[in-house]
């Protein structure tokens, strides 16, 4: 078994590389298949086409080296808690799919029945059945793959926990990890930290003791006033007028006469943002991964098409080189949604090579 220092060389080690030689689950750049089998409504024939054999070969092509694929309680299993033999028979080939363009895959549990990281109401932290049925759920999915190797597949425990008190996360990782653990003892756990996976929150992260087989993650989408550009489900996508990047986002003639809570939610204490400000940011996870001599992973990160295209990709590019420079693998948001690496039918090839991807 190796222990937390020979797997910290991993990606912590070598920054330069990300991954160092002879490392056993090298991760490096991957991205998100978004909204298949998450977050979407697609059934049937729909559901079989979005994400194909084909969608796997190019991703391949381009350079990554992993997919994080996230899943939904609601489609992998019925009201009854019965696996979904169709969705799940989904996720076998995409991950067959995954060994045969030699990708590494992350499978991400990503919205459960009791808990939506932006609903107001979670009973997952305040209902035991509720938190049994977590654990049942990854039992579930242990039973229909667990047979994977532990070399190629590995486990997220929950995307973006969002407690009131960061407590009630950390006491829910030890019993989740201890589920899995009595059933694959050496598969890779993806643990994030409270409150939307936040680098401000890494602190208050407790990391399961004596497991070597963990990798940190948070995510990261700032500053939202561009990354989340016109976006319709936030608050800050109200903001129509100029953006740019680096240096100041938002002219001053641009704020006069907004609202009050639209100028909270620009932040104007980040009204100026550059490289050094990303860095900065970051810098709490990578030194609790650092002590923890665990792997760090930034399994979500990107900028909305909507946004001006040139500030856009010079924002990929700086935040690819600070998580690089820093050994974070990562794994961009998305390949066909509204942060997409593939748009209509067609790369999006700025961004590709902003992320030093082929394509």
């Amino acid at each position: 078994m190796l222990t937390r220092r020979e797997l910290s060389t991993i990606l912590l080690g070598a920054p330069a590389a990300l991954a160092a030689p002879g490392d056993p689950f090298p991760l490096r750049r991957g991205t998100n298949i978004s909204h298949w089998l998450s977050q979407s409504t697609r059934r049937g024939a729909e559901r079989r086409e979005f994400f194909t054999r084909k969608d796997v070969a190019w991703l391949a092509s381009t350079g990554l080296d992993h997919l994080r694929i996230p899943v939904d309680e609601e489609q992998l299993f019925d009201q009854s808690g019965t696996p979904e033999s169709e969705a799940f028979g989904l996720l076998n080939q995409a991950l067959d799919w995954c060994g045969e363009f030699s990708l590494r895959a992350i499978v991400d549990l990503h919205i459960l029945r009791s808990h939506h990281f932006n609903a107001k109401e979670k009973p997952l932290w305040t209902q035991p059945a509720a938190q049994e049925r977590f654990f049942e759920c990854w039992k579930l999915i242990s039973g229909q793959i667990g047979t994977r190797s532990t070399l190629k597949v590995a486990y997220e425990l929950m995307n973006e926990p969002v407690a009131d008190d960061p407590e009630q996360w950390n006491v829910l990782i030890e019993r989740a990890s201890q589920a899995i653990r009595q059933l694959e003892p050496e598969r890779r756990l993806v643990i994030g930290s409270n409150r939307w996976q936040s680098y401000d929150t890494f602190d208050a992260l407790r990391v399961p003791a004596n497991d070597p087989y963990i990798i940190l993650s948070f995510h990261y989408y700032h500053p939202m006033v561009l990354t989340h550009y016109l976006a319709s489900w936030t608050k800050v996508g109200e903001y129509k007028g100029p953006v740019d990047y680096p240096g100041r986002l938002v002219p001053e003639s641009a704020l006069q006469g907004l609202p009050a809570d639209l100028l909270r939610a620009i932040g104007p204490s980040r009204i100026v943002f550059d490289r050094s400000t990303m860095a900065s940011m970051i810098a709490k996870p990578v030194e609790v991964a650092r002590r923890a001599g665990l792997p760090l992973y930034c399994g979500e990160w990107g900028v909305i098409d909507k946004a001006p295209t040139e500030p856009r990709v010079r924002w990929y590019q700086d935040m690819r080189s600070v998580l690089e420079e820093n050994g974070v693998a990562w794994a961009t948001w998305d390949y066909k949604g509204g942060f997409g690496l593939w748009k209509n039918g067609e790369p999006v090839t700025p961004v590709l090579r902003a992320l030093g991807l082929r394509g």
